[in-house]
């Protein structure tokens, strides 16, 4: 059954709703000076306002209602911030008191929502995780290290592309950043490629598109948690099997890895995965096998989908502004030499080729609601109360389109980041695609290097064309929601070595 379907169901139980809701708020007093937002209807609230684009249909009622909304979703209140100033309070001011998450029922599958880091609560577990995280995946040190690594694997990417542009067939650029991405990653963690250019990555990318649409999409038991227990939509049982076929993986991974260690004579790897087992088999810290396959989880899941998503909008902008595209070109021409290979350590003396990318992500965050967080007690936030308990969203979409802060906010202009002290590391909160404050995306140093060093080599190596000889300006750009926000259709190019 649909979300709609579901929803106008809901009517037919109305009396029994209306009924427990009166004795549920009895005794109960609700905080006044609430912030301004539609009228909700009798139980479904405003959850027909949400639409199949939620932070577009958000951005429109912040026109309206101003930049800090309440919404009544089911049960659930809502508020949603669609400024800078007021994201500074949430993220910064009042952090400790959002800091935590509303959890989907989505998540709750294989206990993720308790394992998962982006997911548990602020705890010494968490600070402990989000230490180890940083120790063995993410520290400048660490990405340092492998750098080689991702290097190799952006090299495979343009000798696919060169393949490709010989044979005369089309470039897929959402897959083949996927693959790029997914190998550099399972390279660092566990040594080897999870898939490679003679078998499709379009497996692995479905389940895991799969995975942050499940999570994403408005699920009615979230709104009226009685219904939990029978998943009226089927988004847990569809998430836990997503879940399933990835941490088997994950598992098959690490028992093999755990049988190479008890042979006589075992070399270790030297990787994420064999530091992780250290760490385990020491016990000094709170660690074991549960954690490590759900810590993978999410670094996969966020770190290949949303990285090669954002490559596949920058290089569907591109194409559709020519203009830039050769902008972009002539600096790398000039800087690194006219299809030389391009190295992380050329990204600071890129200037136009990072504005770009932050172009990209003004426009199009990857996660454009951000997680979704809590009220952990009252809180008066741009002069209105949010109450303890409420949902809290962020529009990060909204925020980078407010033509009070850009300057002709839908179009792409890299140009407009030149010169500008704006950067996203979570400090300038009129761009935060990455949120801010204690829960700010740990994967940003990461993304940071991989984006630049894919756009950049394959627009280095290569000059580029649409297919089938569309022009620039008949090019789709709409895109289709889950957690992250993908193009609804693929950007596929031809490629021309320069």
């Amino acid at each position: 059954m649909d979300f709609l379907a579901l929803i106008f169901c809901l009517y037919l139980l109305w009396g029994l709703f209306q009924a427990l809701s009166l004795i549920a708020k009895r005794g109960k007093r609700s905080p006044s000076n609430l912030p301004p937002g539609p009228r909700p209807l009798p139980v479904i609230g405003n959850l027909l306002e949400l639409g199949n684009l939620p932070h577009k249909s958000l951005a429109k009622l912040a026109r309206t209602y101003g930049p800090i909304i309440k919404l009544q979703l089911g049960s659930v209140t809502t508020v949603v911030i669609s400024s800078p100033t007021l994201a500074r309070e949430i993220l910064q001011s009042h952090d400790a008191v959002f800091a935590n998450r509303t959890i989907p029922d989505t998540i709750t599958a294989h206990d993720h929502h308790q394992l998962g880091l982006p997911w548990m609560p602020v705890s010494p577990l968490f600070r402990n995780l989000r230490k180890i995280y940083n120790s063995h995946l993410l520290s400048s040190k660490k990405l340092d290290s492998n750098r080689h690594l991702r290097s190799k694997k952006v090299q495979e990417l343009v000798a696919y592309v060169g393949k490709c542009a010989h044979n005369g067939d089309v470039v897929d650029i959402g897959e083949a950043a996927f693959r790029t991405t997914l190998n550099s990653l399972s390279n660092t963690v566990f040594s080897l490629d999870m898939t490679d250019p003679s078998t499709s990555a379009k497996e692995l990318k479905e389940v895991m598109w799969q995975i942050m649409a499940e999570v994403g999409k408005p699920n009615i038991a979230d709104y009226f948690p009685v219904l939990k227990k029978i998943d009226p939509q089927g988004s847990k049982q569809r998430t836990e099997l997503h879940f399933s076929k990835m941490l088997d993986i994950f598992d098959g991974l690490i028992k093999q890895r755990l049988q190479l260690r008890t042979q006589p004579g075992a070399t270790t790897s030297n990787d994420v995965l064999d530091a992780l087992l250290d760490v385990v088999e020491d016990k000094s810290e709170d660690l074991d096998i549960s954690l490590v396959k759900h810590l993978f989880l999410d670094f996969f899941v966020a770190g290949s989908e949303t990285t090669s998503s954002t490559l596949e909008w920058a290089m569907g902008e591109l194409l559709r502004n020519p203009e830039k595209l050769s902008r972009a070109q002539t600096e790398l021409h000039l800087l690194i030499g006219k299809g030389k290979q391009m190295k992380e350590a050329d990204i600071s003396r890129l200037p136009y080729l990072q504005a770009t990318v932050k172009e990209t992500l003004r426009m199009h965050p990857p996660i454009p609601l951000l997680l979704p967080r809590k009220a952990e007690a009252d809180a008066q936030i741009g002069g209105f109360t949010i109450p303890k308990g409420a949902q809290v969203l962020l529009n990060a979409w909204a925020i980078g389109r407010d033509p009070a802060i850009w300057a002709s906010p839908n179009e792409f202009m890299p140009e407009r980041f030149l010169g500008s002290d704006i950067d996203l590391r979570g400090q300038n909160f009129e761009l935060i695609p990455f949120g801010g404050g204690r829960r700010i995306c740990p994967g940003l140093p990461l993304a940071m290097r991989m984006l630049h060093l894919m756009l950049g080599s394959l627009i280095n190596a290569f000059n580029w064309r649409l297919e089938d000889g569309v022009a620039p300006g008949k090019m789709n750009m709409e895109d289709k929601f889950g957690i992250t926000v993908q193009r609804a259709q693929p950007v596929k190019a031809v490629a021309v070595p320069v």
